[in-house]
């Protein structure tokens, strides 16, 4: 048969990273990602896979994120049974975050179904528990960088360092006898790329002279300023500097592997030379806590881990890993910044701490990563003067900072210049995991690069043919669960969180009872419009 390639995630969109490649010897999954952003995207995790688990032969995995892993325990759970080749890192991170992100859904879950209560509505349950996730683990298989392994009969594979997480790697696959003249058909799934100068990293590697290329373009439609080690610091030095209020907090929501100990080695340094004061840093996340100690681990893997290693010994240096703990940061009066999960504001601890210190003028957030589109950090990055947080309306009085310097993805020149290192080129170079500007934006700066009518920008669920010089979209295809116009954008849940706050705002400021009651038969007269249309 024709090989076949379908993408069931990160199509136009930069979370829930699921590919599948049939072959002859059977069904391949690289990646199985848990989708964030709009509940309308969130809702996928919950729908049935657009496939049977079982019919699935074997899966590989790039890397930890849960944008990439996060659905493996439900994928085993509706009945895959083959392994999971991954890194050892990768396994071992992975052993943190798959049991916290089956906590987090347990903890959602049971908040849910209490407000679902009130309303006397059916309870729902979590896409997969602890029970899943043990199985799920238990069918890892490490695999060493550079080494050839089969996971499927006729497919041999390997791992190439990506440079992005610890682990973290790009995936060559090759088909036997799918090629030109019965040779391999040879490709390419970069996973996500890590930028040059990346902390803790090396540079990203991977082969060149391939049939077809799947490259991630999360940042492809930006430049970031050249940023070395010193650069950067600096950098997290002036928005700490600039945060210090007294009696105030610098919040930074971080993703709880590689980000908050990029944070802590960071931070910690700078407090060791003097660039900055001795102030208490919280790292508030189990889950940090965790995968702190795996990159302690690890740390012979990493560039630069001696640095990480000294700054974990640190006076400074706080982990909370109990709900008590995590709790007592709210009574805290001195200057303090708390590292806290999850990265995009989604879930986990920091939405506690943001409830408790977003209405206030002596707090700062500072954003150090990724936000994608319908997400709280997203939001607040675009400068929602009020936000929902779990139920509750928060006026946004902390001042709102980001810092690019922390990126695990490459910029767009960095990606040009990944893309071009893997020429020739003979087939597809398909763009992926990236919101529409960005991928537009890159596909581009491509032109000279490789030929216009060989990129393609996939939308969800849709599946192509693979030849050894094409790549041909297979007609018929079932229609996708989500509208591509609908991926990657605010939905009507966002609409209705901003109308719910600016209805609480022009009753506050209305200027006695009469008015408000005005306002309130007006709402309650184009409701019952709505309802008799």
């Amino acid at each position: 048969m024709t090989p076949r390639l379908s993408f069931h995630g990160a199509a136009r969109a930069v979370t829930g990273s699921c590919y599948r490649l049939e072959t002859e010897g059977g069904a391949l999954l690289i990646d199985c990602g848990l989708f964030q952003g709009s509940k309308t995207e969130k809702a996928l995790n919950y729908r049935p896979f657009p496939f049977r688990p079982r019919d699935v032969a074997a899966a590989i995995l790039t890397h930890a994120h849960i944008d990439h892993s996060g659905l493996l325990p439900k994928l085993v759970r509706e009945g895959f049974a083959g392994p999971i080749h991954a890194t050892a890192a990768t396994a071992d991170l992975a052993g943190v975050m798959l049991p916290d992100s089956a906590h987090i859904q347990r903890s959602e879950v049971e908040q849910l179904n209490r407000r679902r209560a009130h309303r006397r509505h059916a309870p729902v349950s979590a896409i997969y528990g602890d029970a899943d996730v043990r199985a799920c683990l238990a069918q890892f298989r490490r695999e060493r960088y550079g080494r050839w392994f089969a996971p499927l009969p006729g497919v041999r594979a390997r791992f190439w360092n990506a440079g992005h997480l610890l682990g973290s790697a790009s995936v060559e696959v090759e088909i036997a006898k799918a090629g030109r003249d019965g040779a391999a058909l040879r490709l390419l799934f970069s996973g996500d790329i890590g930028p040059d100068h990346k902390l803790l990293h090396p540079d990203p590697e991977a082969p060149g002279g391939l049939d077809h290329v799947i490259c991630e373009a999360t940042y492809g439609d930006r430049d970031r300023a050249e940023a070395t080690p010193a650069s950067r610091r600096a950098a997290l030095a002036e928005e700490v500097r600039a945060a210090i209020r007294p009696g105030g907090a610098l919040l930074i929501p971080s993703f709880a592997v590689e980000r908050a100990q990029e944070l802590v080695s960071d931070l910690m340094q700078l407090m060791a030379e003097g660039a900055l004061p001795a102030i208490p840093v919280y790292v508030d996340s189990p889950m940090a806590t965790r995968a702190t100690r795996v990159f302690a681990r690890h740390a012979e893997e990493l560039e630069g881990g001696e640095t990480l290693i000294r700054g974990l010994k640190s006076a400074n240096l706080h982990f909370t890993e109990t709900a008590a703990r995590s709790m007592a940061l709210d009574r805290l009066h001195d200057f303090h910044i708390v590292i806290a999960a999850s990265g995009m504001c989604e879930a986990g601890r920091i939405r506690h701490r943001l409830k408790n210190w977003i209405w206030r003028d002596e707090a700062t957030v500072l954003l150090a990563g990724y936000q994608a589109a319908g997400t709280l950090g997203r939001i607040l990055l675009d400068g929602a003067p009020s936000v929902r947080i779990q139920g509750e309306a928060f006026d946004v009085r902390a001042r709102i900072r980001s810092i690019d310097l922390y990126s695990g993805h490459a910029d767009a020149r960095g990606l040009l210049d990944w893309i071009a290192d893997r020429r020739p080129i003979a087939g597809g170079l398909f763009l992926t995991h990236g919101e529409p500007p960005a991928i537009d934006a890159l596909a581009a700066r491509l032109s000279g690069v490789i030929e216009p009518e060989r990129v393609v920008a996939p939308t969800l669920d849709a599946a192509f043919d693979l030849t050894p010089d094409a790549a041909r979209a297979v007609a018929g295809a079932p229609a996708p669960r989500i509208a591509p116009e609908k991926v990657a954008r605010l939905d009507w849940h966002n609409d209705v969180s901003r109308l719910l706050l600016d209805i609480n705002a022009a009753l506050g400021e209305a200027a006695d009872d009469r008015s408000r009651a005005a306002m309130i038969r007006r709402l309650r007269r184009a409701l019952e419009e709505a309802d008799a249309g």
